[in-house]
């Protein structure tokens, strides 16, 4: 089945729990062998394949131990600086976010009076 976006939330858990116990019985893993690998419960491998929800490390782990980690590149590429950006930095690569308050007001910080211990009256 293709995964589309007609389909429920539980449709496609179904179909990547079908598509996950089809890798792992590709690779001649056994559902205990290859949650000892993911360092996860047999119980997690079993709801990964029924289609039931985990939590996303899990699926992570055992994504992981089935060489099946590089499949997330397709839902997007990895973002990177405008050209716009580029210019503007020179190359330099950008290191923090200043808050959109911040951004805004001009503000870049608290000034040095504006702040105390809290013991002066």
């Amino acid at each position: 089945m293709k995964l589309n976006n007609t389909l429920t939330d539980s449709a496609v858990l179904e179909e990547l729990g079908k598509r996950l116990a089809r890798a792992r019985i590709a690779a001649l893993l056994t559902q205990a062998e290859l949650a000892n690998r993911a360092a996860v419960g047999k119980r997690t491998v079993e709801r990964i394949e029924t289609g039931k929800s985990v939590q996303l490390i899990s699926l992570i782990r055992v994504l992981r131990v089935l060489d099946l980690l590089d499949a997330f590149d397709t839902i997007g590429p990895e973002e990177g600086p405008s050209p716009m950006e580029m210019l503007e930095r020179r190359g330099k690569v950008r290191r923090r976010v200043s808050t959109r308050s911040s951004r805004r007001s001009g503000v870049s910080g608290p000034t040095p009076t504006s702040w105390h211990w809290g013991d002066e009256r």
